[in-house]
This record gives structure tokens, sequence and C-alpha cells, in this order.
């Protein structure tokens, strides 16, 4: 086992890692940008090493000096988290060309899998259904064609894409080729290329993954499926395990499935296979793989008692997995929910720092986060703050425990999406496991077209500040009670 690690990243996947390396008497290396000098991961960590500005692309991004500060603290290995570089094949293939181990799968599986196209004949190869769409990444001028015989609604999607970026849905003919070019820039800007690719749009589906770990001695296993369908704008909002729209049957089908392509592939560590579902519960179809561990791990750890990073870490380090696949079990129910410093009212990203802050707690909550008494939000990065997760005996106990911690959560100083997640939990398609991919934006067009968000607002905004007014400042709780009255009746139709 290694005994120094350092962590590329920032936020709350950084001190998440630092508390399973504490666990294994592991000494960890931080890195921060100018931004987060004061972060809480800098301050959990052993050493830290400034390496930058604050723009990302300055300090996270900079593969050479990351791997520099690993090399200057004699750390054994590089854990990359999720997001920035952990899906870089160049990254990783650097990593382990200085010496180093790459907490992750080789730069040649994630070069394979996060290629679109390629993993979709990858999937095909190992008889793992794939939606219906094109061979490979189109030109524009064969769109139309393919189009034809894939039939609409279909998706173009970025051959190189991920987390949502690059993905245009299209119902008629005539907006197909204006889709393709607003695809190909989006992807260009976020992703460095601009290939695309058509795939038919499985309507009302829903977007279930299943966690899959494979080790250098050529195992593979699955940890169950996590249903991630509660979306906005292709980020996911709210995640839950086990998937309560999936027959038995359906199940062992999906979970085979993804532990075949995990093997077939000769994968090493953490990945996640996607599967859109569709409307029926009767029929899957690959998606994609996350070639890293998944923001929604926690999950998956409190429902099977595993600890994902830890597994992480041994299988980097050569060991093979010290569980078969007859030795894992599912237990109860977890939903997670991510909060984010967002208005839940005009659905705009809000800034400001933590004035007060209470963190839920109790025997089946989990806050997995980095946000501290005076953490000022950065406008450099992804915008999460926080996770909050919890397990019940079932579904419908862990939907009423992960009401009560939110209403226990009190993050001062900033407008939170937390009273949107609460609606999600009250709302009849969640409760009854009636919901797919664009359940959330429909529930929001819905509040959007009866014209209350602005009055909602500027209600909000005059309670809030009612009490300023008369040169009483309200308290801390009174304003978190009036913010979250205001948003349950606007939810309610009371506004």
């Amino acid at each position: 086992m290694f005994t120094k690690v350092l962590i590329a990243n920032r936020g709350e996947i950084a001190c998440r890692v630092i508390r399973t390396c504490q666990k294994l008497g592991i000494k960890t290396v931080a890195v921060y940008s100018d931004a987060d000098e004061k972060a809480l991961h800098v301050k959990m960590a052993d050493e830290a090493v400034h390496i930058g500005a604050s723009q990302a692309s300055e300090s996270y991004l900079r593969a050479d000096t990351i791997i520099k500060a690993a090399k200057k603290t004699k750390a054994q290995a590089i854990h990359p988290g999720y997001g920035f570089l952990s899906e870089s094949p160049a990254f990783a293939r650097a990593v382990e060309k200085a010496g180093l181990a790459f907490i992750g799968p080789t730069g040649d599986i994630i070069e394979q899998m996060g290629d679109k196209v390629a993993a979709r004949k990858t999937a095909v190869a190992a008889n793992v259904p794939v939606v219906p769409g094109t061979d490979g990444e189109i030109e524009d001028s064969e769109a139309e064609e393919w189009a034809k015989k894939i039939g609409f609604p279909l998706m173009v999607k970025a051959a190189d894409g991920g987390g949502g970026m690059g993905i245009r849905v299209v119902r008629e003919p005539g907006e197909l080729l204006e889709a393709i070019a607003t695809a190909r820039r989006q992807a260009l800007n976020s992703f460095g290329s601009s290939r695309v690719y058509l795939e038919h749009r499985v309507e009302n589906a829903s977007h279930v993954e299943v966690q899959v770990f494979g080790d250098k001695h050529g195992n593979a296993i699955h940890m169950y499926e996590r249903d991630c369908s509660v979306q906005r704008r292709n980020q996911k909002v709210v995640e839950e395990t086990p998937c309560a729209k999936l027959t038995p049957e359906v199940r062992a089908k999906l979970l085979e499935s993804a532990v075949r392509l995990t093997k077939d592939i000769g994968y090493s560590n953490a990945g996640t296979i996607e599967f859109l579902l569709d409307g029926d519960g009767e029929h899957f179809y690959f998606l994609e793989m996350n070639t890293r561990l998944q923001v929604e791990h926690p999950i998956t750890e409190m429902v099977t008692g595993l600890d994902l990073v830890e597994l992480q870490l041994r299988c980097a380090a050569g060991e093979p997995l010290p569980i078969g696949q007859d030795e894992i079990t599912h237990t109860g129910a977890a939903i997670e929910a991510r909060i984010y410093p967002e208005d839940p009212v005009m659905l705009l990203p809000t800034a400001g720092t933590v004035k007060f802050l209470k963190e839920p707690t109790g025997f089946n909550v989990r806050v997995d986060g980095a946000l501290y008494d005076g953490y000022e939000v950065q406008p450099f990065y992804e915008s999460m703050m926080a996770k909050v997760i919890v397990r019940g005996k079932d579904r419908a106990t862990a939907i009423e425990n992960m009401k009560k911690a939110l209403s226990e959560y009190v993050i001062e100083g900033l407008v939170t999406n937390i009273p949107l997640v609460e609606r999600v939990l009250d709302s009849k398609p969640f409760v009854s496991a009636q919901y797919d991919t664009g359940f959330l934006e429909r529930m929001l067009a819905g509040t959007e077209s009866s014209g209350n968000e602005l009055i909602a607002a500027l209600a909000v905004a005059m309670v809030l500040n009612q009490d300023t007014a008369a040169n009483a400042p309200p308290s801390k709780w009174k304003m978190h009670g009036r913010r979250n009255l205001m948003v349950n009746r606007l939810s309610s139709g009371m506004l």
C-alpha cells in the first residue's frame, strides 16, 4: 500500500479522499490555487502545495505542475478525484511515465471509453445493447440520410464529450443542421473536438448506472445500480439506489452486461457503466462509461458498507479485489442530494460567503462537503458545494430521512437549491418512482408557465429584508425559515 498520496483535486472530493487515506494511515498532499489557499482540503491534508492562479487552466488542469508537486513531496500515487484531469488519458500516462501510480484505469482505457463512438463499438463487441445510431462520427453532409435511418426524435452528441455538454435534441428534420452546428461549437469549446454522432432519442427514459470495479488480476464485479434520472440541463441533482423501476429479471441482465463489458476491456479500478432504461422498464441501452469515481458513489457505500476510495487505492497498488461478487450485499435504500448555490425560485447561480453553517447529523445521514463558516463560493470552479446522503430500511424511509436532513441543513449567507430538492422529494412522480430524465425540467416548466417566479422572488426579498428595514437585523434561523416558507408557498400554489 502507498504511504503518501497526492490528491489532484479540490473541494468535497479532495476531502473525501483524504478521510479514507487518514483511516488507512496514508499521508496526503493537497494542491491548491490562489482561490483555495484557505480551503478545507488544504487544512485537512498533511502537506499542501500551491500550484497556480485561481483559474483552473492555470492550476488544477496543469498536469506538469501537479506531477512536479507529487515528485517534490515524494508522493507515490495521484488520486484525480472527478472532473478536472480525472478522465484525461494524457494525464494518466504522464503520471505513470513519471514513475507514479495513477489511482484509476490506464490511459489507453480512458481514451478508448472516453471516445463515445469507440465506446459504442466496444459495447457492441461485448454484446451489450446500444441505442440505435450512427456507426461513428458524421459529416454534416451525411446527417440527413442518417437521421432518416435512425428516426426522429434523435440526439446530436459530442463524440469526445461528457457531463451533458455538446448534446442537442432534434425532433424535426428542419432543426437538424442547426443542432449539429451548435453541438459542434459547444464540443469544440468544451473538449477541443467538434466530432459528433447521432443517436435515436429514447423517450421517457431513465438514467440508470452500474458501479463496477476491476483489478489488475482480471477480476471484475458490480456493486449494483443507481438511478440518476433527476436532472436539469443534463446535470444530476438527486440520485438513489436501488432503481425502483427495475424488475428482478431486467436488473440481473443489466448488472451482468455491465460486468461483462468491464471484464472484456480489462478494466482496473472504479468505473461506472451508464445505461438508458426505456419508459416501460423492459429494455436498457449502453450510454457511456465514466472511467473514474462518480459524484454519487456515497449512496453505493451506504447500502453496501464498502469504502470505494479504499478499494481504489488497493487496486491501484496492485492488490486483487478483496471481495467477490457473492460477498457484496445491497441493504436498504439510499438517496443523495447535490447542494448548489442556486436560487430555487429563479434557478440562477448565487454567490456569497457562508456566515453560519449547521449540517444535518444522524445514524443514517452523511454529508460530504468542504464548507465551513467563512467559506466563500468561488466563481472559478463547478458550483456544487456539498452532498447530503441518507439511508433507510426502504425507499419510503430514505425519502423521509432525506426530508428531515434537509430541514436541518442551514447555510446562511448563501441562497441554495435545498428548497428545490425538497419539492422533488414531495412530488408525486418521485414518490411513486414514476419519473424519468425529463421530470425535473417538466416540473420547472410548469412552475415557470404560471408566471409566479417574479412575484415569489420579490416576496422573498421583501420578507428577508423586513427586520432590516426596521433596524433590527433578523436572526439566521428566522431568515432560513422565511426563505423556506416563501418557496413552499410558491410550490403549493399559494403565490
